[in-house]
């Protein structure tokens, strides 16, 4: 029997040649000509301020974290429907975490209810756009403005997608991206960026990701010698891994439109089993512009989807159902707290699988997932 992957980590095709390129030159460290062009591409093609490699996303958050001091009593709001790196990144440096429910529609937080989970010690809301598909980002940043709190947009998923007609990214003070190799671009298994929207952080951005030292100033002649002046960690992004993301992001576009076509086969064919009210399938918004991470269903609840994903597995097809709620783990309850009613995000949770979706997949594999979805309702 044929197994189909979950993932397989795109290739573009020439990672090799750039990782060899290099090798050769002897340069292995952070900050090299392969980091530099790509950062140099996210702001030439994608609009952000500035950006700054690093080596995950969760580090990403993390300098997001400092650079808007958090520090014991904060409280910061963000969904509880996320990956632990989105909370942990604040919990390390003493704030409490308020888990705000999410939208039936999107999976994203509900931007109607984070207003009533402001309090007086609120310092930061972070937007998760799950799958690629943008949070409400107009009336977050109007949320934001009004009450004098800083927006740090969890952008994991969100490479080359939009809200409206600016890219995801280009919204929140700061920004976090992922190149974990089950990301639609990967630096070769890890990796992350930081966007830095609000310019008041650029400077302090640069001096935390390198340990604390303005060794960055050093190099640009702009102090005689470079010391220890903040707090900070080794948040630089390797250059074999910006060689590697280099030669993803050469074919950015070519990559996510086949994402794309891959997403729009699985929309189109399982459209049949929506009409016959088997299941229900993601559905973006019309003003966001999505880029096909996640190609999930939902079922009719916490059986059916086990036993969905049982037949698949039985069929050769490895799909995944994603995030336990942070507000239901163990450390979701000593660090935080869920303002207000659950009414989505367990019961929907519950409901979600996510379907094989790569760059590069064939056909006739989605045709094997999609006829085993039917086999398991229709017969």
């Amino acid at each position: 029997m044929k197994k189909i992957p979950f993932n397989v980590p795109p290739a573009s095709g020439s990672e090799i040649h750039y990782l060899k390129t290099s090798l050769k030159s002897q340069k292995l460290s952070g900050d090299g000509p392969f980091g530099r062009m790509c950062e140099s591409w996210f702001v030439d093609q994608l609009g952000f301020n500035r950006s700054l490699l690093t080596p995950s996303c969760t580090h990403a958050l993390e300098i997001a974290a400092i650079l808007i001091d958090i520090k014991e009593g904060d409280e910061v709001i963000m969904p509880s429907y996320t990956f632990v790196s989105t909370a942990n990144a604040f919990v390390l440096r003493g704030a409490k975490i308020v888990f705000v429910d999410i939208r039936k529609d999107t999976m994203n937080i509900d931007e109607t209810l984070i207003e009533d989970a402001i309090t007086d010690r609120t310092k930061a809301i972070v937007p998760v756009h799950y799958g690629g598909v943008g949070c409400e980002m107009d009336k977050i940043m109007e949320l934001a403005n009004k009450n004098n709190l800083f927006v740090i947009e969890d952008a994991a998923q969100a490479m080359m997608a939009k809200f409206k007609d600016e890219m995801l990214g280009t919204y929140g003070h700061l920004s976090a991206f992922s190149f974990h190799e089950t990301k639609n671009y990967t630096s070769g298994g890890e990796g992350g960026l930081l966007v830095i929207n609000d310019k008041r952080f650029e400077e302090r951005a640069e001096i935390i990701r390198e340990k604390g030292t303005n060794r960055n100033q050093f190099f640009r002649g702009m102090v005689d010698k470079y010391s220890w002046v903040d707090v900070g960690s080794s948040y630089l992004m390797s250059e074999l891994q910006a060689a590697y993301l280099w030669s993803q992001l050469e074919k950015a576009e070519e990559i996510n439109t086949a994402r794309l076509r891959a997403w729009k086969y699985y929309y189109e064919h399982l459209d049949p089993l929506v009409k016959n009210n088997f299941i229900e399938i993601s559905k973006p918004p019309n003003y966001c512009v999505h880029n096909a991470h996640i190609f999930y269903i939902k079922v009719e609840n916490l059986k059916v989807r086990i036993r969905l994903m049982d037949f698949l597995s039985k069929n050769g097809i490895n799909s995944t159902f994603h995030y336990i709620p942070l507000h239901s783990s163990k450390n979701g309850i000593k660090y935080g707290r869920f303002h207000g009613l659950d009414s989505n995000t367990t019961k929907e949770s519950d409901k979600l699988i996510r379907l094989p979706i790569w760059f590069g997949i064939k056909e006739e594999d989605q045709d094997h997932v999609v006829s085993s979805i039917k086999n398991f309702f229709e017969n």
